[in-house]
Formats: structure tokens, C-alpha cells, sequence
């Protein structure tokens, strides 16, 4: 089991993430249902990471607008196993896709304390 917060209206979970033979960093992740990938990442977080390069792709946003991007590889732990996905190096916050979420139930509480 993951276990998150709701943090300003959006359902976070930290993620460990890694280049191949590099230690992991672990990372603040909103959950995105809406993102069918399994990982994006701001390009300056790829880099500090040193995520290898795979391959360009066209990826296309919720406004329907399509755009070039970069993918990467990194490994991740997910539900205590290690994970290699590709992350795309895109937009202004780290966002958890549902390729990661596959078979995972989530529950989030959007409550006052």
C-alpha cells in the first residue's frame, strides 16, 4: 500500500525514482487520472536526475492540443517493487499517471482536519 495526503486540492504520494545505477530520489507526485502515461516530470527535475534518453514522442494534452516531447527511462519503487517506465519531460509539477496506477486502488479523503 501507497499512502498519500491531499495537499491543496490535489492527491499527492512521494515516489522514489532513479536513473539506471544512481541512487533513488524520492519525489512529490500528484496523481493525475486524467494522464494515461506513466510519469511526467518538469525537464529541469530529468535533468538534475540524469534520466537516460529514449525516444521523442507526440503526446497530446487534455486541451487536445498535440506536442513534441521528450522520453526518458527511469526506475521506480511502486508497491515495493522496482519499476522501469518512461517519463515524460513535461510541465510545471511531477504527475502519476494511470500506467502506475493500473491495478491499484486509490482513495482519497478531501476533508478539513
Amino acid at each position: 500500500m501507497i499512502t498519500g495526503m491531499v495537499v491543496d486540492l490535489r492527491p499527492v504520494v512521494c515516489l522514489e525514482v532513479r536513473a539506471p545505477g544512481r541512487p533513488f530520489a524520492s519525489v512529490e507526485c500528484v496523481i493525475d487520472t486524467g494522464f494515461e502515461g506513466a510519469l511526467a516530470l518538469p525537464t529541469e527535475l530529468v535533468a538534475s536526475l540524469d534520466l537516460p534518453y529514449l525516444t521523442g514522442i507526440c503526446a497530446n494534452l487534455a486541451d487536445g492540443t498535440d506536442v513534441s516531447v521528450d522520453a526518458h527511462r527511469a526506475g521506480v519503487l511502486w508497491n515495493g517493487r522496482h519499476m522501469e517506465v518512461a517519463v515524460l519531460a513535461m510541465g510545471h509539477r511531477p504527475l502519476l499517471g494511470s500506467a502506475l496506477l493500473a491495478g491499484t486502488e486509490v482513495v482519497a479523503r478531501f476533508v478539513d482536519h
